[in-house]
């Protein structure tokens, strides 16, 4: 039910993302999933992709610094209080959402969030239980 990750650490000047993402295509590796959050000397570039081995290896032999997390891809419904939902769920369990970043699929019926817990194992036996649509990895890297 996890997810894996790419967490790429970034200077913060100018064609360096660029030079994420030519690496990433001309390695034929498709983005399904970013985020980036950046300080004023650096960033921290976090990627869903479609094969994460290929994304790693490629990035690291480009001399990238590049991490594994294992994150949680939650399926909700794209309307007003959706996000709500899961949060107060999480809430009242004690769950921390250390981070997260979202984006709607094709259709426009839903939205897939990827969180990062501080107690991913719990995080997921809690949303399950209130069948809450887990996306596993193989069905996010085909999206």
């Amino acid at each position: 039910m996890k997810v894996d990750q790419l967490s790429i650490f970034l200077e913060n000047r100018a064609g360096r993302l660029a030079e994420v993402t030519r690496i990433l295509s001309e390695a034929g590796v498709n983005i399904r999933a970013l985020s980036l959050a950046d300080t004023s000397d650096f960033g921290i570039l976090r990627l869903i992709v479609s094969d994460f081995a290929k994304a790693k290896d490629t990035l690291k032999e480009a001399g990238f610094t590049v991490g594994r997390t294992s994150v949680v891809a939650v399926e909700v419904s794209d309307d007003p209080g959706g996000l709500h939902r899961i949060l107060s769920m999480l809430q009242d369990a004690g769950i921390n959402v250390e981070y997260m970043y979202a984006f709607v699929q094709q259709s426009g019926d839903s939205a897939v969030l990827i969180f990062r817990f501080d107690r991913t194992d719990q995080g997921i036996e809690l949303l399950q239980k209130n069948n809450i649509t887990i996306i596993p990895g193989d069905k996010l890297y085909a999206m």
